[in-house]
Parts: structure tokens; C-alpha cells; sequence
């Protein structure tokens, strides 16, 4: 009784707890423009899919995006029924049993909920492929039915002798026999997780809804995955379905007791060589009610589990703005966080101010993270923009630059914030267990005018800062008069002067003042700087505000001696 409890909390706080936190903040005429502009972006979708056969958007994204209008309706208009596929009507031919289609899960806790106290389940793989119905009658295909709208569609009979997959005769003399399955493309040894989709539905569908039979016909086979008035065990079902040349489903249909079971073969099939291409997995009841009482969207015996794209889909929640150390603008999305692998993911990169506006992506849009290498999330594509584009005012990259914000202002924050981590570093100053948040604290206490203000700071000053201790001061102050040890070449690095590693290594020592007079001449001879470099480190060394924090290095006595070694450069 506790699992089931756990379950069912589990699964509300699935559909409940996300819908509550998804809730853009918008008037009630932009929710109405917003919601309207999607829905018939999706009923685009549908018609082009179902009449077309056309698939002009991946089945991740559509649902991803179903999903996300499904929460807005949600939001501003609870009453209003969930939006449904724009289904053709148009088709001439009823079906004598309806697809009923199949519940999708989200994960293995949604299909643990729905097994619990169900009994003799199978689990198929999920054929990636176009529906049909077969009626026999009297052992003779009388029709193939496309699946429509779930209780009317097209005749595809005349294409029936051209796929060899579809037997035109069963041994049966029953009255009728109505069979429901897929039509899908043949593959030799595909991998879901290598191969992908392959555009293969789309080729069966093109194939199928053509005026005259072509070449790929030959090469569609055939999927049952049901018999609405077939026996009840699901073995004799498979078995007298093998036996009328229907082999692929007791080949391919596998019984399970649990969602572990599931889960197992579901990761098989999408990394197995299989002979076609599929999107997920199917569980079934084998007890289903007669087909007489199926509706299009009512069969509550079958569900699918689909497979993770590699991909995951977000919103925008705002557009963040960080200078960097250089004076470097990077563009950050916060997200609605959401799970990718075993990585929560609430930010992710764009770089450059130039790469925002050519994403033209902004709070509100729908965007499709993955994990590129050591699982940086990285932006794939923008799904959906919101129709209202209100942009963020990003900083004015003119005020920064390498030589910006060696002072504080209020508009120098990040800037100088980002300086004072990198001193931290290793190959920098080397000040152990000073991080970003630390420096943060110490900003706002008042006290650092400069980058090298916090040379000055007496533990009594360092305690002022919000969630440091007095003991933590004592350490704090011990670790920055530490500093004063290291050697000329790496406070030149900490100015900020772009020298490489082996010119570093390389610069004997010398005094502020040498280092002040000498010539691009000189800077070039050190190893890994040409000219360009050489007259921007010249030109650094010149600048008022460098000059100003040399200077103030020299009246602290720093370094505190000319022939320390940098014994870790």
C-alpha cells in the first residue's frame, strides 16, 4: 500500500507540481494571442502529417510543444478541453473498429503507476510507422483501411498486392477477421541509437497516399499489434497470428511483470540491430474490452513509453547578461530547469552578444538543450518564439574592454567581480579556498575600491562581510598577505596583461619600473609573442589606470622580494 501511495504522490507531482511553476506572466489578451498563435501552428502540423503525410516537425518537439500549450490552457483557461489533433474527417471508408491510439508516459514512474494491478502485460517495440486496418473476410483482405481519424479513413486496398508483407488470403472461415497494425519501412541491422529515424515514415506515408504503386511498396512490412475480437490469452492471440503469416508480433512481443522489465528491454531494442526503425516501446493488457466499445482515444489497455531524445525542450525564463574579466559580454539563458542524463539543467551558454541576436531568442521561447562534451548543455534549436518579443537591453560593449573596471562602480560589478576570481586561481595569485562567493561578500561590504584592495583589509574589516566568521577573517587575511611571496611575473599576469604561459616562465626578474619602460621590442622577444601582442602589452603597461595599480603595488612593497621563484608556474 506505501508503493502505491508513493506512486500516485510521484505521478501528481509530475503532472501538477511543473503545470504550477510553468505559469508565464502575462495579461489575459497576450495569453489569449499566445495560446491561439500555437494552436494553429500545431494544427498546421496535423494537417500536413495527416493529410500529407508529412513530417514537418519531429515527434519530440510536437509533443513538447503539445505539452507546453496544454499548460497554458491550463493557466488562463482551466475550463477549456485539451487540445486534440486536427484529425482528416474526410475519409470514405468507416472503420469496423476504431483506433483507439496509445497513451504516452513520460518516464518509468508514469508506467509503473499504470502497471500496478494489472495483470498478464507484454511489452512490443514501438514501430515507427503508418496505422492500418485489415478486414478479412472469409479468409479474403476485403479492405485496408489508413487510419484517419480513428473511425473513418482512406482505402489503400489497390496498394495491398503490392506489398508483399500483407497476406491477401489467411487460412480463416470466419465471417470477418479485423486486424490492426503498422506499415513500416524494412531495415537491415538499424540502431535507433546510432541510426535515428531515417525519415522513415514519411517515405510509407508518401508511398501509400501516391496516385500509382512505386518501387517502395516492395520494401514496407507489416506490424500487427492488434486484434480487437481475437482470443484472450495473448499467446493464442500471437501464435494464430504467426500462423496466417503474421510472424513479426510473436517474434517481437515479450511478457513483463514490472517496469524494471520494461525498462530492460526497452534500453535492448533501442541499441539492438532491429528490421525496422522504432521510436519507443509499447506495453499491452492482454485483457481488453470488445471492439465494439473502443473509441478513438479511449484504449486504456495499451500505453507507450517512448525512448529520451537526445534532447531535451525548456522555456526561457530570462536573458542574463555577464561581463567577463577581458570586458567579454556572454549571453545566458535561464531555463526552466529540466533533467538531460542525470544533469539538471537551468542555464545554458550562447556566448557572444552577436550570437543572441542571430539565436533571436528571449524569455518566453521554447528552445531544445543537449550535452555536448563533459556535459556542457548547449542550445540546439529554438522550437518556439512568442509572438510578443519583448528584447532585454544588453550592457553597451563600448564600456568594456581589457582595461575597463580596474576600479569599482556600480556598472563595474561583474567586471571586476570576474578579475577578482581569476586572481584566485592557481596560476594566478594562488589563493586557496577564495572563491567567487567570496569575493562577492567582500564587494558588498564596501571596502574594495580597486582589484587589489583586498590587500589592505584587516580581519576585523574581512568579518564585516556577510557569513564570514572571525576565525574565517584571520584565515582570509593570512592567505592574501601570502601574495605578497609570489613573484613579479605572476602579479604582472594579474594585472591582466595577456602574456603567454612560456613568455611568463621566460620574464626575468625586474622592478615595477623596468617592467613600465621597456619597449614592444623587448616584450616581443619573449616566446609566443608577436608584434600585434607586443605593442597591446606595451600600450597596457601605459594606461593611466594599470600605471595606478602598479604604483600602488610598489608602495605595498609588493613582491616582497625580487628573487622569489614561481616554483609551480
Amino acid at each position: 500500500m506505501k508503493e502505491k501511495l508513493r506512486l500516485l504522490l510521484g505521478l501528481l507531482l509530475l503532472i501538477i507540481g511543473p503545470a504550477h511553476g510553468l505559469c508565464p506572466v502575462w495579461t489575459p489578451a497576450r495569453a489569449a494571442s499566445e495560446i491561439t498563435r500555437l494552436q494553429q501552428q500545431l494544427q498546421r502540423w496535423d494537417d500536413a502529417y495527416y493529410r500529407a503525410g508529412e513530417n514537418q516537425v519531429s515527434d519530440a518537439d510536437y509533443d513538447s510543444l503539445l505539452q507546453r500549450l496544454t499548460i497554458w490552457r491550463r493557466c488562463f483557461s482551466a475550463a477549456q478541453p485539451a487540445y486534440a489533433p486536427q484529425l482528416p474527417a474526410n475519409g470514405k471508408v468507416d472503420h469496423p473498429v476504431a483506433h483507439t491510439g496509445v497513451k504516452k508516459l513520460r518516464d518509468k514512474l508514469e508506467l509503473a503507476y499504470w502497471m500496478q494491478d494489472r495483470q498478464d502485460l507484454w511489452v512490443q517495440p514501438k514501430i515507427d510507422g503508418v496505422a492500418v486496418t485489415l478486414v478479412y473476410e472469409a479468409g479474403r483482405l476485403t479492405s485496408l483501411i489508413s487510419r484517419g481519424d480513428g473511425l473513418r479513413g482512406e482505402s489503400w486496398l489497390a496498394k495491398a498486392a503490392w506489398i508483399p508483407a500483407i497476406p491477401l488470403k489467411i487460412s480463416s472461415h470466419a465471417p470477418r477477421v479485423v486486424l490492426q497494425g503498422e506499415l513500416f519501412l524494412k531495415m537491415t541491422d538499424h540502431q535507433q541509437s546510432r541510426d535515428g529515424g531515417k525519415n522513415a515514415r514519411p517515405q510509407v506515408a508518401g508511398a501509400l497516399m501516391s496516385q500509382t504503386p512505386g518501387p517502395l511498396l516492395a520494401q514496407i512490412g507489416l506490424f500487427i499489434w492488434g486484434w480487437p475480437d481475437g482470443p484472450a490469452a495473448m499467446e493464442a492471440r500471437l501464435q494464430q497470428l504467426a500462423v496466417w503469416g503474421f510472424g513479426l508480433a510473436q517474434q517481437w512481443s515479450q511478457p513483463v511483470s514490472d517496469e524494471e522489465a520494461v525498462a530492460a528491454w526497452r534500453d535492448r531494442w533501442f541499441n539492438a540491430a532491429l528490421p525496422f526503425v522504432t521510436d519507443g516501446v509499447v506495453v499491452h493488457q492482454a485483457a481488453r474490452p470488445p471492439g465494439k466499445a473502443w473509441r478513438p482515444g479511449e484504449g486504456d489497455w495499451a500505453v507507450a513509453w517512448k525512448f529520451s531524445p537526445p534532447d531535451v525542450t525548456s522555456e526561457v525564463r530570462s536573458v542574463e547578461f555577464n561581463v567577463g574579466r577581458t570586458g567579454n559580454i556572454a549571453v545566458v539563458l535561464n531555463l526552466q530547469p529540466v533533467q538531460l542524463d542525470d544533469k539538471t539543467v537551468r542555464r545554458v551558454s550562447l556566448g557572444s552578444l552577436r550570437r543572441w541576436r542571430s539565436w533571436d531568442v528571449i524569455a518566453g521561447d521554447q528552445v531544445a538543450i543537449s550535452l555536448a562534451g563533459q556535459g556542457i548543455p548547449r542550445l540546439e534549436r529554438v522550437l518556439w518564439r512568442v509572438g510578443e518579443r519583448h528584447y532585454p537591453l544588453p550592457p553597451d560593449p563600448e564600456r568594456f574592454t581589457p582595461l575597463s573596471c580596474l576600479s569599482f562602480t556600480p556598472q563595474c560589478r561583474q567586471q571586476l567581480l570576474a578579475r577578482l576570481s581569476w586572481l584566485s586561481q592557481k596560476s594566478v595569485l594562488d589563493i586557496a579556498g577564495v572563491q567567487r562567493s567570496t569575493w562577492l561578500r567582500l564587494l558588498d561590504t564596501g571596502r574594495l575600491d580597486h582589484l587589489f584592495s583586498w590587500l589592505t583589509l584587516t580581519p576585523e574589516q574581512i568579518a564585516l562581510a556577510s557569513g564570514i566568521s572571525p576565525t574565517r577573517a584571520q584565515q582570509l587575511w593570512h592567505r592574501f598577505n601570502l601574495t605578497r611571496r609570489q613573484p613579479l611575473r605572476r602579479w604582472i599576469y594579474a594585472l591582466g596583461i595577456p602574456l603567454p604561459r612560456g613568455a611568463l616562465n621566460a620574464l626575468p626578474d625586474a622592478t615595477w619600473q623596468e617592467i613600465q619602460q621597456r619597449e614592444p621590442q623587448y616584450w616581443q622577444a619573449l616566446p609566443g609573442v608577436g608584434a600585434v601582442l607586443a605593442r597591446r602589452i606595451h600600450a597596457m603597461l601605459q594606461d593611466a589606470s594599470i600605471q595606478k595599480l602598479m604604483l600602488f603595488l610598489r608602495q605595498q612593497g609588493i613582491p616582497e622580494s625580487l628573487s622569489a621563484q614561481d616554483g609551480d608556474s
